[in-house]
């Protein structure tokens, strides 16, 4: 049964600050909700690899996608352990002392097994459920993938069962001994800027764009 938190365990408890530490569920999941790409790493023959990838969570799943000729992609289907991260970076922390300059992020880490998704329904559900974190009301408007393109494509869910976060805001904080130097100090705000529509120059005719692409808005204000 769900509980409000995920218990930590020995690979996703933070030693290092560990009072950045968050195992709260309702934040992991706004972390997830809030961003757009993840990085998932796993180790094939060797050979570390990290791909960027964009994701989708549904309630404690994480689901990926990608080109089922993808050397990376098939190895998580076949079962490789991989470790999925998500990172917001909020500021960039300016301290007097340079040991001390840090960010203000958000970040989440799970460490799991991906399965693949073979119903074709489900398949095409989860694509939904993809193009709809990214651009929520696209798939109102978008053509849907044809067999061609199923068939191309693999589709994975990574459960949420061995995960964490870590999260930092607020000023900097100098040594003692470093808060009387003349030195500015303070925080830079990240925030995603989204800006006016581009549209494509083969547009056939006149197209106003939709209002979930001229209101997009994504995270904090």
């Amino acid at each position: 049964m769900s509980t409000d938190r995920f218990e930590p365990t020995p690979r996703t408890k933070v030693r290092r600050l560990p009072h950045l530490a968050v195992h709260d569920r309702a934040t992991i999941h706004a972390i997830l909700d809030e961003g757009t790409f993840c990085h998932t790493g796993i180790v094939v023959d060797g050979q570390p690899y990290v791909l960027p990838m964009a994701y989708a969570r549904r309630d404690d799943t994480i689901l990926l996608h990608g080109s089922a000729a993808s050397r990376v992609v098939n190895a998580l289907a076949a079962g490789t352990p991989a470790c999925v991260t998500v990172t917001i970076v909020d500021g960039i922390v300016l301290a007097r002392a340079a040991f001390n300059h840090t960010m203000n992020y958000r970040s989440v880490m799970a460490f799991g097994i991906a399965t693949p998704i073979e119903d074709a329904a489900r398949r095409r559900e989860a694509l939904e459920v993809l193009v709809e974190h990214q651009v929520p009301g696209r798939t109102r408007d978008a053509r849907g993938p044809d067999d061609r393109e199923m068939k191309a494509t693999t589709v994975l869910e990574f459960p949420l069962t061995e995960v964490s976060a870590k999260m930092r805001s607020g000023p900097p904080r100098d040594d003692p001994g470093d808060v009387a130097l003349p030195i500015w100090a303070g925080v830079i705000p990240v925030r995603a800027q989204f800006l006016a529509p581009e549209p494509a120059p083969d547009l056939p005719g006149p197209i106003s764009p939709p209002s979930y692409v001229t209101g997009y808005r994504r995270g904090r204000k």
